[in-house]
Parts: C-alpha cells; sequence; structure tokens
C-alpha cells in the first residue's frame, strides 16, 4: 500500500511539475493569500534545506508561480496547496498570482530570500 502512494505521488510529481517528493524531517512554511496580497510576503530559507510551502487562500483561487523555480500552483479556498523545494543557490527569488483577481493584482507578490 505505501509502495503505491510513492509511485502515485512520484507519477504526479512528474505530470503537474510543480510537485516535488518531500523529505522526511523538511521544514514547512505557511503562507496564505488574500486579495492582493500574500502573508508573509517575504520568506527567508536556507540554501540545500528542504521546505515546504504551505499555501491556503482566505477569499478566492490565487495563483502562485516562481518563474526563476519553475514552481506553479493554485490556491483555492478551503485547501493546503503543499510546493516543495530545495533552494539550491542564495539570493532572491520573486513570487507572485498569476490569476487574476481584481484592480491591485499586479502587485500581488512576495519574494524568497535565500541566505547561506
Amino acid at each position: 500500500m505505501i509502495q503505491r502512494r510513492v509511485f502515485l505521488l512520484a507519477a504526479m510529481a512528474t505530470a503537474a511539475g510543480t510537485v516535488r517528493l518531500v523529505q522526511a524531517g523538511t521544514n514547512e512554511v505557511r503562507i496564505s493569500a488574500k486579495k492582493f496580497e500574500f502573508n508573509p510576503a517575504e520568506v527567508r530559507l536556507k540554501v540545500g534545506q528542504p521546505v515546504v510551502l504551505v499555501l491556503t487562500s482566505e477569499d478566492r483561487i490565487h495563483g502562485f508561480k516562481v518563474p526563476d523555480l519553475g514552481l506553479r500552483a493554485e490556491i483555492v479556498p478551503g485547501q493546503e496547496t503543499r510546493v516543495a523545494l530545495t533552494p539550491d543557490k542564495t539570493g532572491q527569488i520573486v513570487f507572485f498570482c498569476d490569476v487574476f483577481c481584481g484592480d491591485g493584482h499586479e502587485e500581488m507578490g512576495g519574494t524568497l530570500i535565500v541566505e547561506a
């Protein structure tokens, strides 16, 4: 049964391109989205440390796009969207909502700050 789940997760990760397998002991960072903002809008990560971003929406469907990492996910109200990543270099990485949510949408973004 466990092997089936791991296979299913691996197949989904390959198909979706935004879901990745998570190592045991991985840190989680919660980010909530609501019209025109992410909270927190600045997230500090450590290079080489796996992390799962747990994304939630307070009001409507939002997008979560990180072009520099090739990540894209939808955030649906009432559900958690989990995005796993392991930063491999230091620096600032921009993320933003790519689902139009009204006037002010273009300002909806944030930064992943990856430190040594």
